[in-house]
């Protein structure tokens, strides 16, 4: 891990004084060392995967690599409404286009921040996190049933090399059982090909078109069953599975993808209300195409709620 890390930097943001109702996330933060040992007692730790090496390989736009510090931005003046231990970890980074390391420095740190009994809170970065980041959690978690889920327009079952497009696929081939939950997944995104392979490994997936009020109950269902099966989850969300109008800052848009709200937010919070969420990241935060960090303030808010409810329950 220790070639592929870098320190968190101190956060700034807006001050209305320093008294605790009035506090804001960059005074509250606690920058940590991953290399040193952390705080003991139940916290959550925020880590950047600043890499966009695998979109590249995946001939995606390029620029993911400075989603973690665009999502610090958009963190930093939150107020606070927790009442645990925030930290900052830090970021993975990748050297010399070498994924598999950055990889694999990643799923050092998570496990890591698991072993010190923090929840991982991971800012990406191409949707390569999933596998370091999923790969630390089995580690962590031995003789548990993690289930994963991904809030995708795409599979990500690629079988050609390593990149952002395969890190389901290498989970497949690496753990057993593989319990997969996709949401969101558009025909236009994905081949014949994936949707054969999707089958053939027994994923779950919900299309987007399911994500209107008449199929309510059939995608709450589906997700309720899926979460009774694990015994531990992996939340990822990639935010091309939103809109454009949400989300214009990704590696790939989807001009039909989901709404933030609504029927997203609800089985987003059935997930964390279920207590059973192991970590959970945002991937595919482009800024370089971003307008007004709308896409960055999306997925800050998710990370919020997530903060919320890990370290008040609410």
């Amino acid at each position: 891990m220790k070639a592929n890390y870098q320190p968190p930097l101190a956060w700034t943001g807006r001050i209305d004084g320093n008294e605790e109702e009035v506090s804001r996330w960059h005074q509250k933060i606690k920058c940590v060392d991953l290399r040193q040992a952390l705080p003991s007692g139940k916290g959550v730790v925020l880590l950047g995967f600043a890499v966009d090496e695998g979109v590249r390989r995946n001939k995606g736009r390029a620029g993911a690599a400075e989603g973690p510090a665009a999502l610090r931005q958009a963190m930093g003046s939150f107020p606070v409404h927790f009442d645990g231990m925030l930290m900052d970890g830090g970021n993975i980074i990748c050297i010399d286009q070498d994924l598999e390391a950055a990889q694999q420095a990643l799923s050092e740190a998570v496990q890591v921040i698991k072993r010190a009994g923090h929840t991982p809170l991971l800012l990406g970065g191409g949707h390569e996190i999933t596998y370091g980041h999923a790969h630390g959690l089995y580690q962590s978690l031995p003789g548990k049933r993690l289930g994963l889920i991904n809030f995708d327009a795409h599979f990500d079952l690629r079988q050609e090399g390593v990149s952002s497009g395969t890190g389901f696929w290498q989970l497949a081939q690496a753990h057993s059982p593989f319990q997969y939950l996709a949401l969101g997944i558009q025909q236009l995104s994905n081949t014949q090909q994936l949707f054969s392979i999707a089958g053939e490994l027994d994923a779950l997936y919900i299309e987007a078109d399911a994500f209107h009020f008449q199929d309510r109950t059939v995608l709450l269902a589906a997700l309720a069953a899926f979460i009774r099966e694990a015994d531990k989850l992996y939340l990822t969300i990639d935010l091309d599975v939103f809109a454009a109008a949400y989300a214009p800052g990704v590696s790939a848009t989807a001009f039909n993808g989901i709404r933030p709200d609504g029927l997203f937010l609800e089985c987003f919070r059935t997930i964390l209300q279920s207590g059973k969420l192991a970590g959970m990241d945002i991937a595919e935060l482009n800024p370089s195409f971003d307008i007004d960090q709308r896409t960055a303030k999306l997925g800050a808010a998710f990370i919020f709620e997530a903060v919320a409810y890990l370290l008040s329950g609410k």
